[in-house]
């Protein structure tokens, strides 16, 4: 499997109601976004972005648990 970098982390500390974790990587060549719950990490939605819009994306399971652990630790 090709490796994934995260390029970006957006943490989100000062919501009131539910706080997030945006981590922007690339992968295969694409430039992806995964939004997380910052509580139990559940993915709240994901993007990839291609010839300057963005679609929704399907990023393989094993990328998503790498990039939770990398969140993880940067939180």
């Amino acid at each position: 499997m090709e490796p994934h970098k995260i390029t970006n982390m957006i943490i989100d500390d000062d919501f009131a109601v539910e706080e997030y974790v945006t981590t922007e990587f690339t992968y295969n060549h694409k430039s992806y976004s995964i939004t997380f719950k910052k509580a139990d990490l559940e993915i709240i939605n994901s993007w990839v972005f291609e010839d300057g819009t963005s679609f929704p994306a399907d990023v393989p399971e094993a990328i998503v648990e790498s990039i939770r652990e990398e969140v993880k630790k940067g939180i």
